[in-house]
């Protein structure tokens, strides 16, 4: 697993989220208050970005503006129809200003898990 920088932490948007593609993934960064999150970026019902979503600070959820499937931030699993399966949830904290994001290393295959 490697650390990567994605973003400076005081440039995020305070309840808003901020499309990121980084090593082969394209990732939706979330701020609410001091905390930070990292999450697949692409709804699974549709390929539509999340980021263009609105957060839901209060339950931590963000809903894609096309269907309204909305996706928890910490499992990534979906909580309204249409979607069924969950998006990936990246480990991310802060460190010296800088938001950095843990990926897993590409399998044999070359895919990104």
């Amino acid at each position: 697993m490697t650390g990567i920088i994605v973003a400076s932490f005081k440039d995020l948007p305070d309840g808003g989220a901020t499309r990121v593609d980084v090593g082969g993934r394209r990732l939706s960064v979330i701020r609410i208050d001091q905390s930070v999150y990292v999450i697949g970026d692409r709804c699974t019902h549709a390929d539509v970005s999340l980021s263009e979503g609105e957060v839901d600070v209060d339950t931590c959820h963000i809903e894609c503006w096309k269907h309204g499937s909305s996706f928890s931030l910490v499992t990534g699993e979906p909580d309204a129809f249409p979607a069924t399966r969950p998006v990936p949830v990246y480990e991310a904290h802060v460190l010296n200003g800088d938001v950095v994001v843990t990926l897993p290393e590409p399998t044999e295959d070359g895919a990104n898990v």
